[in-house]
């Protein structure tokens, strides 16, 4: 077996050493922060759940509704970093086979009609609360208002988020077809 010199070794060595990028932080908007906050909040949750449970052999009936509510508003949250990052799912079958043009004249409509959807989300949610009025949540003695309005605040930011989208590719002529 043939010796490696010093040199080779080092030269072995250093082909494998990596160094970290710095990390960036300001890529990531309100809505991820606030849906890391609902997220860490259900897992200290869902925690207590089971140490109690498990551990302490008495569980606390709480949990599992506040854990519900907390993932339904990490959801909520959430979903706006979908539309910031417009990855969405979507069908490309008609972007492939159409003029460049004509898919790109329907990629804006789907901005279009994506920002009404939301926009008439926030509208009907904000409905919804108003008709729920003083209703309670089953166990917690606090109104279910608090979840919708939760709910109605990712689909205000969902709305806002996709109309930034839609406007970014309207001025950059890229609607998401250019990648197919």
């Amino acid at each position: 077996m043939k010796k490696e010199t010093a040199s080779q070794q080092e030269e072995r060595l250093n082909a494998f050493h990596t160094e970290d990028e710095e990390v960036d932080l300001s890529i990531y908007g309100v809505e991820s922060w606030i849906a890391v906050g609902f997220f860490w909040l259900l897992g200290i949750t869902v925690f207590h759940q089971f140490f109690t449970r498990y551990v302490l052999n008495d569980s606390a009936g709480w949990t599992e509704e506040i854990a519900r509510y907390l993932l339904i508003a990490s959801v909520f949250v959430g979903m706006a970093i979908g539309v910031v990052k417009h990855n969405h799912i979507r069908v490309d079958f008609f972007y492939r086979y159409l003029p460049k043009g004509l898919s790109r004249g329907l990629a804006l409509a789907v901005d279009v009609f994506n920002s009404s959807f939301y926009l008439s989300c926030v509208v009907f949610t904000w409905l919804l609360m108003q008709k729920l009025g003083n209703y309670q949540m089953t166990i917690i003695d606090l109104p279910m208002n608090i979840i919708y309005g939760i709910c109605w605040f990712g689909f205000v930011l969902c709305t806002f988020r996709s109309v930034q989208v839609g406007l970014a590719h309207w001025r950059s002529d890229y609607s998401g077809v250019d990648e197919l």
